[in-house]
């Protein structure tokens, strides 16, 4: 008690490398893990050139996804569980919001995993450093 009367800035700087120190490294040992197995989707030709949730211009071109959680501009490995293929997509949208779907893929992105044929996939996603 004596300490923290002394010194009254003591106790803030300790909450706060508490608070920051430790979401650091949770987020640094989340980095490079499965963070999701499910079923992966493609956006149709429809969205091209609509507006994400994020206020930017859907490009099928990009390699870009929906994901309900994950923070806008997150970039994500997406592997086919089925043929090992994996694409690099950076989140700017929400969705899927179909029951077992994990992300909603560019057409871009699904071509790279070879989604377009079967418009669906098994798949894993791992967050992957800023």
């Amino acid at each position: 008690m004596r300490i923290v009367n002394r010194f009254p800035h003591l106790s803030a700087m300790v909450a706060f490398i508490a608070v920051f120190g430790l979401t650091h490294c949770a987020t640094a040992r989340a980095e490079g893990r499965i963070h999701q197995k499910g079923i992966a989707s493609w956006y149709g030709n429809e969205h091209h050139g609509r507006r994400t949730a994020n206020g930017e211009i859907h490009d099928s071109r990009l390699a870009t996804a929906a994901h309900l959680r994950l923070p806008f501009g997150s970039k994500v490995k997406v592997t086919n569980r089925k043929t090992g293929a994996s694409v690099v997509v950076r989140i700017n949208d929400r969705g899927p919001y179909v029951k077992g779907r994990i992300i909603d893929l560019s057409e871009s992105a699904a071509r790279d995993l070879g989604v377009l044929t079967d418009g669906i996939a098994p798949v894993s996603i791992s967050l992957l450093k800023s």
